[in-house]
């Protein structure tokens, strides 16, 4: 006999019931939360896999940290390891970013929070979404295309090939990282500020700079260090637009703005390129190339950690009224308007130039027999099987990270003490901020090499969960949180245990959360192409679907792209390369309209369960 809770008619679900005996409800209890406890196990797993992957290469080899601090020589040949320049390369392209997105970014969050109504917020903000779904290798081959030619033009740089352009396609790639992050910061201002403001008599602008981002400034500044990490973590579109040039370091404080426009290097790019099949797996030149792995994975580490930190533990300052000159205001407040609605309009006008050209170079992606016919030679045919091993996948890494990330997001939701489920969140954000080279160098190490599996589907998709499992972790923990207390009080009146509770109540109330979160990460894992380039995909000759495990690569569109973008003076190679890309970002996009659609059909949604 079971109480039953009230819930929508639409909606049924199970009742809650005791099992039948002790033994019973021990055994479940066990089966529960010893796979709950596996997602943090997985998590704490990667993490013990990248370092040991990282502090392994160092030990197998002599690694001279000082010159790898301050020399720009790298020369395998005479093992001399300098990685200045790329360390410069890395900053160099990051501050370019930063400089050209944050300020777009932030004024466009703020003319998305303060300025528009939700009914037109929505679908602006769900346009930036979309841009953020764009597959980094996508953003490369528009780089190759559009932005090398600008920045030839600008710099008389033969080729294009620039710090500015990684730059300039980093600052694309990060904008919606700032926008989607500021503008739930801002949204999290409560409104009786801006009442307070607005009843002194302030005008928009003065309530906006006094009232409201005074509040939301640390979590705005979050979404900028969360950028940060991914633009020092990005290295395939990078990889294609910054000429990999080894030991470029500007000479005078003068000839900074000069290298810009030069071919340099970055950490990412270095660790992307053959150097680390040529290094082996031990050695002075594997180890310096772990070494590079380090200070890659605590810059970003750094820039992660503080990010989501950025936001909490600090004091809300009071707001305070501040006007400006009388007949100053009202064209200040008008010009302010003008310039924030201008820069929202950009991540727009950015989409569509972006989906414009894809349309145009990529039509052939229109035909069906393009889908459904297999690749002829080098850039023939079409890509069949470039799209089932790109679905296979993701298939295989979903129902892998799917258990994974939602016992996470179940442990540090419902079993965690509030420290304790801090310091898991942190580690979370920080597995899903880790630059994906590592992961997929660390899994060619174990999987490829060590494990003798040679390229291999499964070895991808195993690389891939790392990148998903964080996802769906804290988008179940946040929903978790947002339960109602009455339904947990009303679950243990009946005398449930916490496993109980968890397959009962927990599950049937946070599955929307979870799948979204689901949906969002393969996304992202959909368009990633340097840890398959390492340990999963070929160009060419593998069968549609493997037969086995050991030595059964793939072909997946993310890689596919990337090999005929090298191409860039054969037409057939770069149409064939366009025609791909516009299929990979409708998939992407597919996957990441679901995700919005769920969230927005389940956002604030008091679900009751039985």
């Amino acid at each position: 006999m079971g109480l039953t809770l009230e819930r929508p008619a639409q909606a049924p679900g199970p009742t809650l019931s005791r099992p039948s005996s002790g033994s019973d409800r021990g055994n479940r209890a066990r089966w529960v939360w010893g796979w709950a406890y596996s997602g943090i196990l997985s998590v704490l797993l990667t993490l013990a896999v990248l370092l040991g992957y990282l502090v392994t290469g160092i030990a197998s080899g002599t690694v001279d940290w000082t010159a790898l601090f301050t020399s720009s020589t790298w020369s395998p040949g005479t093992l001399a390891f300098g990685g200045l320049a790329m360390i410069y390369g890395s900053a160099a392209v990051c501050v370019l970013a930063l400089v050209l997105a944050v300020p777009i970014g932030w004024a466009a969050a703020v003319a998305l929070s303060e300025y528009l109504p939700p009914r037109l917020a929505r679908p602006l903000r769900l346009s930036i979404e979309l841009l953020a779904a764009v597959p980094s290798i996508v953003y490369g081959l528009i780089g190759i295309m559009v932005i090398r030619p600008f920045v030839a033009d600008l710099g008389d740089v033969p080729g294009g090939d620039s710090l500015l352009a990684a730059g300039i396609v980093l600052a694309v790639m990060i904008m919606p990282t700032i926008v989607a992050v500021s503008v739930d910061a801002l949204a999290a201002v409560p409104g009786r500020y801006r009442e307070a403001a607005y009843s002194l008599g302030l005008t928009r602008r003065e309530v906006v700079r006094s009232a409201v981002l005074p509040q939301a400034r640390s979590g705005m500044r979050a979404g900028v260090l969360l950028g940060l990490a991914r633009a020092l973590g990005e290295a395939i579109a990078v990889f294609m637009v910054i000429g990999r040039a080894d030991g470029r370091l500007p000479e005078s404080l003068g000839d900074i703005f000069s290298s810009l426009v030069r071919p340099g290097q970055t950490l990412t790019t270095k660790l992307a390129g053959p150097e680390p099949m040529l290094a082996g797996t031990s050695g002075p030149y594997f180890a310096a190339l772990c070494g590079l792995g380090v200070i890659l994975l605590a810059l970003v580490a750094v820039a992660t950690v503080w990010g989501t930190r950025g936001s909490t533990g600090r004091t809300a300052r009071a707001p305070r009224a501040r006007r400006s000159s009388a007949w100053l205001r009202t064209p200040k407040d008008r010009i302010t308007t003008v310039v924030r609605l201008g820069a929202l309009l950009l991540p727009g006008a950015l989409l569509v130039g972006m989906l414009g050209i894809l349309l145009a170079r990529g039509g052939s992606a229109l035909n069906p027999v393009f889908w459904f016919s297999p690749s002829e030679g080098a850039a023939g045919g079409g890509i069949r099987d470039q799209i089932i091993g790109t679905l296979l996948l993701l298939a295989t890494t979903a129902l892998i990270a799917l258990p994974l990330g939602y016992g996470a997001g179940v442990v540090i939701g419902t079993r965690a003490s509030a420290r304790t489920a801090r310091v898991l969140e942190t580690l979370t954000v920080a597995i899903g901020g880790t630059p994906t080279i590592l992961l997929g160098l660390a899994g060619y190490v174990l999987f490829c090499t060590t494990m003798g599996w040679g390229r291999s589907w499964l070895a991808g998709a195993v690389v891939l969960v790392p990148v998903v499992v964080p996802v769906v972790a804290l988008t179940t923990a946040g929903r978790i949180r947002s339960m109602p207390a009455e339904i947990t009080e009303a679950a243990f009146a009946l005398g449930l245990t916490s496993s109980q509770y968890v397959r009962s109540v927990v599950i049937p109330y946070t599955w929307p959360a979870t799948l979204t979160g689901l949906l969002l990460g393969l996304a992202r894992a959909a368009g990633e192409t340097a840890p398959l380039i390492f340990t999963a995909t070929v160009f060419f000759g593998a069968p549609v679907l493997p037969t086995g495990v050991v030595n059964a690569p793939v072909q997946a569109l993310p890689t596919h792209i990337f090999t005929l973008s090298q191409d860039s003076g054969a037409p057939e190679a770069i149409a064939q390369a366009w025609g791909s890309a516009l299929v990979l970002v409708l998939i992407t996009a597919g996957l990441l309209s679901l995700a919005v659609l769920l969230r927005n059909r389940f956002e604030g949604a008091r679900r009751w369960t039985t």
